[in-house]
């Protein structure tokens, strides 16, 4: 039996999620009360042995109140008993949970009578403890639906090893600003630029031409192999140190030829089976726009 429960900050995509599981055949309960729990569980695991059920994904957030502080002695109830469980939990940014709220025109369960930042900080509160003992995290931040579902595939379906870290690899033009979301900034600008070459000026790095003439110098192909052990290196002491989100970002002139071909190409290079990763290139249309 995989006993799968799904829990998080309001706001990061629990139904989401669900909806995803039960499209790969879990039966999907949600908002469940904590004290029921164990009950519930008790038939599931009944219902293995007869055949009926094998994987059971269960979510639970705040919206259960004071129930929801029970929840602890709920998970030892069930470890005594012998059945064992997973806990995803769902992360995302302040700033992507207000934008979400304010975009569905939603009330946070906390903030009723106040504001959403303060009902999302009443929240972390309550969940700390449920964090750390998670199985899983997943920072829901820069994800896409698609590439959320395709890394809840990954873990539940295809059995891939997953070390709770959700990578996003992003490009930008130094004359934009440096994106102030990053973690690790590393400047390109050293390269040869095919803005320079006509025939590739109108062109981006995710072209075959921009991205072949700036892999083909020897100092792209050096620079891109010692950034992919420093970030090999660094990967595993964050997922240590419990950070689960990850933004690097690669910077030349323009946003548009250079980062954006070296953030395609550490994309390809890392482990995709192990980490979730996303690419995003902020600028890539900037010039063409402001040329119009």
């Amino acid at each position: 039996m995989r006993f799968v429960i799904v829990t998080g900050v309001s706001g990061a995509g629990k139904s989401t999620v669900l909806k995803f599981l039960e499209d790969e055949n879990f039966f999907c309960v949600d908002n469940l009360p904590p004290t029921l729990i164990p009950k519930f569980a008790e038939l599931c695991f009944e219902q293995e042995h007869e055949g009926e059920i094998s994987r059971v994904a269960m979510g639970i957030d705040i919206r259960g109140g004071k129930l929801f502080d029970d929840l602890f002695d709920v998970l030892s109830e069930l470890r005594e008993k012998g059945y064992e469980y997973e806990i995803l939990f769902l992360e995302a940014s302040d700033e992507t949970l207000i934008k979400r709220y304010k975009e569905t025109r939603r009330t946070h369960p906390l903030s009723k009578h106040g504001s959403i930042e303060e009902g999302l900080g009443a929240e972390r509160k309550i969940l700390q403890s449920v964090k750390r003992c998670a199985t899983y995290i997943i920072d829901t931040s820069n994800v896409l639906t698609r590439e959320l579902k395709e890394q809840i595939k990954r873990i539940y379906v295809e059995g891939h090893s997953f070390e709770s870290m959700m990578i996003s690899i992003g490009s930008f033009g130094f004359k934009y600003g440096i994106p102030t979301d990053s973690d690790l900034v590393f400047d390109v600008r050293f390269l040869p630029n095919p803005y320079y070459v006509y025939e590739l000026r109108e062109l981006t790095g995710n072209d075959e031409a921009v991205s072949e003439y700036v892999m083909a110098f020897h100092e792209s192909q050096k620079f891109l192999k010692k950034l992919t052990d420093m970030i090999e290196f660094l990967i595993p002491l964050y997922v240590l140190e419990g950070k689960n989100n990850l933004v690097i970002n690669i910077g030349c002139t323009g946003g548009k030829h250079r980062s954006v071909t070296l953030a395609n190409a550490l994309h390809q290079v890392l482990d995709k089976d192990r980490y979730s990763i996303n690419t995003k290139h902020r600028d890539i249309e900037k010039d063409a726009k402001t040329k119009r």
